[in-house]
């Protein structure tokens, strides 16, 4: 039996980010409560852009509004080879940027540009890192391709 076709696919160019880690920059009043707050800002000036590009492209693909009920995501990130990395032989990106930050950054790139009406819901994962060429569905530079995927029959 054929798998379904994906209900939206983007495909993002630029280089996945991961999303997470804060760093503490003092203490603020808010102006809704009048309360002192920590102000947390990203660590990573990665993640702006990462997650600028994957809503932009994500918006781009949108031809509809946001997909409904539960939905699979496949996401192939393909991560910048190192320059110390054998040519010849297939390597692993195991190593930083984490995988669930990645994630986590993607997820609310899509969130902002439409693609779901939350990311809560997703049920089903399934995320790959790779170098260019080494992997059937890599992008020929750092990026993600993006497969999100409705479930028939589920309720909404």
């Amino acid at each position: 039996m054929e798998p379904p076709p994906p209900a939206l696919t983007i495909t993002a160019h630029g280089l996945p980010a991961a999303q997470g880690s804060k760093a503490y920059k003092g203490h603020r009043t808010s102006k809704a409560t009048g309360k002192r707050v920590a102000v947390l800002v990203e660590q990573s000036k990665r993640v702006k852009p990462w997650r600028a590009k994957v809503t932009e492209a994500a918006k781009r693909a949108l031809t509809t509004g946001p997909l409904h009920g539960p939905i699979r995501i496949d996401v192939i990130f393909t991560m910048k080879k190192p320059g110390s990395a054998p040519k010849r032989i297939r390597t692993y990106p195991a190593v930083s940027p984490d995988q669930d930050k990645v994630l986590r950054a993607t997820f609310d790139a899509l969130t902002e540009a439409g693609a779901w009406e939350d990311d809560g819901r997703v049920i089903e994962i399934h995320a790959v890192q790779c170098y260019p060429g080494e992997h059937p569905g890599a992008l020929p530079e750092p990026g993600a391709l993006i497969r999100l995927y409705t479930l028939a029959g589920a309720p909404q």
